[in-house]
């Protein structure tokens, strides 16, 4: 049994070697590679990502990873494709083949087929002079020295390497495709991620009470008013105006200082520049503010008229932090 420095220097092996290889892989970045990028791009068809063993794996990875980005594409297993699942691929589909050795027999017995359908074949392939790499147009080289498994079989690196070529893959095609926010929004509406990229202030903010006193209002008034209304805080109003905020910190510091309560009013104790948020701001860019500024809720306004109190609870109820 290893002891814990051991594994300590194991693992830092690992990754060592790992990084090095990704390192070298900046090499592989080549004529082929812009090649792919252009093929994909200008392709009225989708991405086929197939593979075996741990390479299926990581297809299923990229798959996910392009489509995710704005480039449509599906996965097919290379033992589930020679017993039926070719009829995936349709004539403008380009398909990329995965394989660290190019040589196994799903990927022989796999490859004559796929060139029977015409389709463009990319190999993402560790071994050039491979059969896969031979019959393939184009090769994304992902060669390695060495696994960094210790008996240099298990696949570590050369997968590690399979997905960090399909990212450069992915990333290099969203921009291309001038992939935004908001792109990226529209396919990942589910989850805090999501809800990052498109949940605003409207949505949240509306839900909750409009605490509101005037600035000649009794501190009675504007506790009751606190209390009420459930936010920690309430707007301070002259007419319609917005003059400021009284939050309950306000209060409980006002009543260490002074005992006689009795002569003040809203406009002595509030905070006259309270910081304000419009209700089309992305949620996500509140939270800074508020997080800038130390605070746990802003008023929401529009056009200088007060609408109500964004609180960070809201934000915490959706799961954003």
């Amino acid at each position: 049994m290893k002891e814990s420095e051991e594994l300590k220097k194991i693992a830092i092996r690992t990754i060592q070697e790992e990084v090095e290889a990704i390192s070298a892989l900046i090499n592989a970045i080549n004529d082929d590679f812009i090649k792919c990028v252009e093929k994909i791009f200008q392709s009225k068809g989708r991405v086929i990502i197939t593979g075996i063993g741990k390479s299926a794996h990581v297809g299923a990875k990229i798959v996910a990873t392009l489509n995710s980005t704005g480039t449509p594409a599906i996965f097919m297993h290379a033992a589930d494709a020679i017993h039926g699942d070719l009829g995936i691929i349709q004539k403008e589909d380009i398909t990329l083949c995965i394989s660290k050795s190019g040589e196994t027999p799903e990927i022989k017995v796999l490859v004559p087929l796929l060139k029977l359908h015409g389709s463009l074949l990319i190999a993402m392939v560790g071994n050039r002079n491979s059969y896969l790499a031979r019959q393939a147009d184009y090769i994304l080289d992902t060669t390695i020295s060495k696994e960094a498994c210790t008996n240099n079989l298990a696949p570590t690196t050369s997968t590690t390497m399979q997905m960090v070529m399909g990212d450069a893959l992915a990333v290099c095609l969203l921009e291309q495709k001038g992939f935004t926010q908001s792109d990226f929004a529209k396919l990942h509406p589910g989850g805090a991620l999501g809800k990052q990229l498109y949940l605003k202030v409207a949505d949240l903010y509306i839900n909750n009470q409009v605490p509101a006193v005037q600035v000649k209002d009794t501190l009675k008034t504007v506790i009751l008013e606190i209390s009420s209304k459930r936010l920690g805080s309430t707007a301070v109003l002259d007419g319609e105006i917005l003059a400021g905020i009284i939050t309950d910190g306000d209060l409980r510091r006002m009543l260490e200082k002074n005992t006689d309560i009795q002569r003040f009013v809203a406009g002595d104790i509030m905070c006259k520049h309270p910081r304000t948020i419009e209700p089309d701001t992305l949620v996500v860019k509140a939270l800074a503010v508020m997080q800038q500024n130390n605070i746990t809720q802003l008023l929401v306004t529009k056009d200088d008229k007060y609408l109500g109190v964004l609180h960070l609870h809201d934000i915490l109820r959706e799961g954003i932090i």
